[in-house]
């Protein structure tokens, strides 16, 4: 009991520490304009500089341990596999969310497509964040959990990782995808695959805002006019995609 207590807590401090550096960071960029939601390149300089802070601090204090081992494995498959898994989740999980029907809502939607328009947007959005997510996440919360059950850590972790967002919207997505992150996590030890997985998510995601910046929020049925057969032969499709390269990560991902 005094160890589950103490990987609870652990996994707590971790969850609010990662929210701090981002609050304190937030709090000092509305000292430099009260209007951050119109200014891109704060938005970005906000967002970069709390996950260098974030990646930094779990690392100098070991929260998070970083190994070259897996990566001296030469896992190019699991990282393709990775790949593909993450193109197949795109589709589904914005059929999930219209049938949810829950939306972002329009302050956030607006500082992502601030951030999105910065010329460091897409490193920041596809690279550096996810990279601290990752360490927090999976490298730290996840880490100190496993030993107290293999798929209560992985869900926990990835119920914090959806409230990590903020918002309705992303929750769903992030949650189920956590599942995902925190499983390859559990097969690998490592951060890497999970990785891959959110580089390819959130530069999707990239590409996406930038092809409709004056439409943000359009949704799937509506490009298709309204046509929920061919709805479900893209979600049909886009299993034909994950299913595939889930297994793939099964066979090739060691224990």
């Amino acid at each position: 009991m005094s160890s589950t207590i103490h990987s609870g807590l652990r996994a707590a401090l971790f969850f609010v520490a990662f929210f701090a550096v981002q609050l304190v960071i937030t709090l000092l960029g509305t000292l430099i304009s009260t209007d951050l939601v119109g200014n891109s390149l704060l938005l970005v300089g906000i967002q970069l500089l709390s996950s260098l802070l974030i990646i930094v601090l779990f690392l100098s204090l070991r929260w998070a341990v970083v190994s070259a081992h897996y990566f001296q494995t030469r896992p190019w498959d699991v990282f393709l596999w990775a790949a593909v898994l993450a193109l197949g989740t795109v589709i589904p999980s914005e059929a999930l969310n219209e049938v949810l029907g829950v939306e972002m809502p329009k302050e956030m939607e607006n500082i992502l497509m601030e951030i999105v328009k910065s010329p460091l947007g897409y490193f920041t959005i596809a690279i550096i964040v996810p990279l601290a997510e990752e360490l927090v996440f999976r490298g730290a919360i996840l880490r100190v959990l496993l030993p107290e059950g293999r798929w209560v850590a992985i869900v926990i972790s990835a119920l914090l990782f959806g409230l990590a967002h903020g918002n309705l919207a992303q929750l769903p997505h992030a949650f189920l995808l956590g599942l995902l992150l925190g499983w390859m996590y559990a097969r690998t030890g490592s951060i890497l695959p999970g990785f891959v997985v959110h580089l390819v998510n959130n530069t999707v995601a990239y590409i996406l805002m930038r092809l409709t910046p004056n439409n943000p929020d359009a949704r799937l049925i509506d490009l298709l006019q309204g046509d929920h057969l061919q709805l479900l032969l893209y979600v049909g499709f886009s299993l034909l995609v994950f299913l595939p390269a889930l297994y793939q990560l099964h066979l090739r991902m060691k224990r």
